[in-house]
């Protein structure tokens, strides 16, 4: 019978590690003799060597609690489940590898190419730099976790602000960044959103993402949190479009 400094040299791990193995439940804790020291003993040894083992390989410990009451046929199938996870994640990494590789060379490109086209018009149209920033990251947001829907988001937008009339509304909007939360220029250019709204779309639903998304509540948040007098006028506009 060995002690557990023993146990874990031959082994080759620390006894720390010996210790977690005990209190995650892969390894039964022998009982302690009389001098209150814990023994063990040839089969402790071995069944170390398989958690190691396997640990080792990129098993999760708690996979490897349950192989080890697993039956050979089991214990096959979870190795080989274990293999196609280890696989796929390879994979990520290399992805994710290829991609840094392209951001360092200046190749990364997170928007579609007609989305930089049209940030770049947002600028002679006489936005402000600090807004076309800020519609950059959005739609950065946007069309990274939603990209099967952003493209036809954008195009409404975009679509919007081809027509004269509408684009001034965002203009408006913009160079409404720096004023007073209660200017009462705020109170006129929220009805006369609130109207080309309801001119455009009708009674029904605006184009916007799953019900059940939370990225429109993020992307208002973040636009509100850079003006109270954007978020005044966030807030009277919804309420004009629920009335």
């Amino acid at each position: 019978m060995i002690t557990i400094g023993q146990l874990a040299s031959y082994v080759g791990v620390s006894i720390k590690t010996v210790r977690v193995y005990h209190d995650k439940g892969l390894l039964p804790e022998p009982d302690r003799d009389a001098s209150g020291y814990r023994r063990y003993g040839a089969n402790d040894a071995i069944e170390l060597i398989k958690i190691r083992t396997l640990a080792e390989a990129g098993v999760p410990l708690a996979r490897i609690r349950d192989l080890r009451s697993a039956t050979d046929e089991e214990f096959q199938q979870a190795l080989c489940e274990i293999d196609d996870e280890l696989t796929a994640s390879i994979r990520g990494l290399q992805a994710t590898k290829g991609r840094l590789r392209e951001l360092a060379a200046g190749r990364l490109a997170p928007l579609p190419t007609e989305v930089g086209a049209h940030l770049e018009h947002l600028d002679s149209w006489g936005f402000t730099s600090r807004w076309v920033d800020l519609q950059r990251d959005l739609w950065i947001l946007v069309f990274a976790t939603y990209p099967d829907r952003a493209i036809a988001l954008f195009h409404d937008q975009a679509g919007t602000l081809a027509k004269p009339a509408l684009r001034q509304l965002f203009l408006d909007y913009d160079h409404a960044h720096d004023l007073d939360a209660d200017d009462p220029h705020i109170d006129g250019l929220a009805r006369r959103i609130a109207k080309a709204t309801r001119e455009r779309y009708g009674p029904g639903e605006l184009p916007t993402l799953d019900a059940a998304s939370e990225v429109p509540a993020l992307i208002q948040g973040t636009v509100n949190a850079s003006s109270p007098a954007w978020q005044r006028l966030d807030t009277l506009i919804r309420a004009q479009l629920d009335a």
